[in-house]
């Protein structure tokens, strides 16, 4: 039998360094991103995870060009795209999308669900006529009835209005959606639907996801593969299931700890294990 020959990435980050200017008077740059490697390949999804200020949504802006790079390296299909320039990046668009974290404010108000998610389909130069009939097959995709169209988000729900946020990513038939935070503004049971509802749209249409977030159930529900990201570096990754159930990392093993467990047997293994990491740091640091 052959080797079955391995897939090119969609998305290949390597060594990628970020850096903000500091506050103050002579301050030192603030290094947000220190040397981050990380890839994803078509259909795929990659979650990014950890506390807030580890640099994850940082890595996501990058990607899509809201962040300067210092340092390192950033393609698309074998292509830098770390440094282009605005009409460029504008043309990448239609490859590249992004989910927002808050429904309520990613959507312009003024406007009808239909204004939304016709708007960049005109401006990448889709005839009126077409781009309704994509409306209407967008609305279909993320379950929205075809009536929605004439509405304003406020007569929405907060899941409602990040289906219209997803339907307005997958207006230009991107290849790859960033999702930063995207189901952290909403309950329990409605991020459970929009989480079903990223996995049946990549089933579909082959779409892959940079999908960031702090909740590290969240990333095992949806991802193939995860990276935990901490103060600025990758330090773990691996299989979803793996990394999201035996991690390896303490501070991976902290995030895996202080996710709720509806199982109280399961919650108290944790605590047991907790106690047990806990006394391995305190050993360590008395050495």
């Amino acid at each position: 039998m052959s080797t079955p020959t391995p897939q090119t990435p969609l998305l290949d980050i390597k060594d990628l360094v970020v850096e903000y200017p500091g506050k103050g008077f002579r301050a030192q740059p603030f290094r947000a991103l220190k040397g981050v490697s990380l890839d994803i390949l078509p259909g795929e999804t990659v979650g990014l995870v950890g506390e807030s200020g580890s640099g994850k949504t940082t890595l996501g802006r990058a990607a899509l060009g809201l962040a300067p790079v210092t340092e390192g390296s950033i393609q698309y299909e074998g292509k830098e795209i770390a440094h282009l320039k605005r009409q460029e990046r504008r043309t990448l668009s239609s490859e590249i999308q992004v989910v927002f974290q808050d429904p309520y404010s990613s959507l312009n108000p003024s406007m009808t669900i239909e204004q939304i998610l016709t708007e960049p389909l005109t401006a990448a130069g889709v005839a009126g006529k077409e781009a309704k009939a994509r409306v209407h097959d967008l609305l279909d995709q993320v379950g929205l009835p075809a009536d929605a169209r004439g509405r304003l988000p406020r007569e929405f729900s907060g899941g409602q209005r990040q289906r219209v946020a997803i339907a307005r990513a997958l207006a230009l038939r991107p290849r790859l959606i960033v999702c930063d935070e995207p189901v952290s503004a909403l309950d329990l049971s409605t991020q459970a639907r929009v989480l079903d509802l990223f996995i049946d749209i990549q089933d579909r249409t082959g779409v892959a996801y940079l999908f960031v977030t702090h909740d590290l159930a969240v990333v095992r529900h949806i991802s193939h593969r995860v990276a935990v990201m901490y103060r600025g570096e990758i330090v773990e990754s691996g299989d979803g299931e793996r990394v999201t159930s035996q991690p390896e990392h303490p501070y991976t093993q902290r995030l895996f700890m202080a996710a709720p467990v509806p199982d109280p047997d399961k919650q108290e293994e944790r605590r047991i294990a907790r106690r047990a990491l806990l006394a391995s740091e305190a050993a360590a640091g008395a050495v």
